[in-house]
């Protein structure tokens, strides 16, 4: 049984006729009387009556006729959905991002990506910079959103964007009114960081920032998350360097104040298996070059 022959029997099915049915297939009779023949051969069973009075459904050719039309749709639909995926109009991408993204970069990628391809389906997973490498290595990640200049071989990366460092300070703190912050003034403060496991190049950049500076910095708090950070600082118990972009979160009880001698930026990289070409994968990343802040 072949898909040709369950198309000539549902047209022929609605026509009852040899002569219409022929004419929507493009063919002529014969050949449909063939595969139709064919088609009965394969059943095992008369599905249609002939006469002089014309064609009519068998009982048998009764009972098959949805089950032919459900697999002619079922294959049409495979088709599209296969057609879609590979023409990038569908499918699925799972994405790793650090959680500042969300404040700068990320959702204008999302917002984009989603009105120029609605059927696309994105899977988003927080994780830190560190944990994504793991993730992309083992292609259980489509992509990430990394801070992190640790990128391994056969990986390429987008610049997404680069924001500085700023001091983030309680709103109480004799330092939060000054216009830019000497880092040296903050020796002796009760620092607040991202841990090290979680990121090791921001951790590795504050500590040899103030060593610059002439101080090794009070690590009183290491979490996971930089809101967290924030939201230590905010309670009063403590001080940290924190990237530009969290200002957005609008945490309040805290003040976010230039540094006299600015770090190191803190860049985002998009990061992906270099020789990846699937449709899904090449439009997000037409979608982050787009969107891309780098300055």
């Amino acid at each position: 049984m072949e898909f040709r022959h369950l198309r000539c029997f549902t047209v022929l099915a609605e026509e009852l006729h040899f002569g219409r049915a022929a004419q929507r297939l493009a063919m002529t009779q014969p050949p449909l009387s063939l595969n139709i023949q064919q088609l009965e051969a394969s059943v095992g069973a008369r599905l249609f009556e002939r006469n002089s009075r014309g064609v009519a459904l068998t009982a048998a050719g009764l009972a098959f006729l949805p089950r032919a039309q459900a697999l002619l749709e079922q294959a049409a639909t495979a088709a599209r959905e296969a057609r879609d995926v590979g023409q990038g109009l569908a499918g699925q991408l799972h994405i790793g991002f650090a959680g500042t993204v969300l404040y700068r970069g990320l959702p204008q990628v999302l917002r984009a990506f989603g009105s120029a391809h609605p059927r696309l389906r994105l899977v988003l997973r927080e994780l830190s910079s560190s944990e994504q490498l793991v993730e992309l290595v083992h292609d259980r990640l489509d992509l990430g959103f990394v801070h992190t200049t640790r990128v391994p071989p056969g990986f390429s990366q987008i610049l997404v964007s680069s924001q500085p460092f700023m001091a983030c300070l309680p709103v109480g703190h004799a330092l939060a009114a000054q216009a830019v912050l000497p880092l040296e003034r903050l020796k002796g403060e009760a620092f607040a960081v991202v841990m090290r496991a979680v990121s090791p190049d921001y951790h590795d950049r504050i500590l040899a920032a103030c060593a610059d500076a002439g101080f090794e910095p009070a690590l009183h708090f290491e979490l996971r998350h930089w809101l967290s950070v924030v939201s230590v600082i905010a309670q009063g118990l403590g001080v940290a360097l924190v990237p530009a972009a969290l200002q957005q979160a609008g945490l309040p009880g805290v003040a976010f104040v230039p540094l006299a001698q600015p770090l190191a930026p803190y860049d985002t990289h998009c990061l992906w298996r270099t020789g990846r070409d699937e449709a899904a994968l090449g439009a997000f990343l037409a979608t982050v070059r787009a969107a891309a802040q780098p300055g």
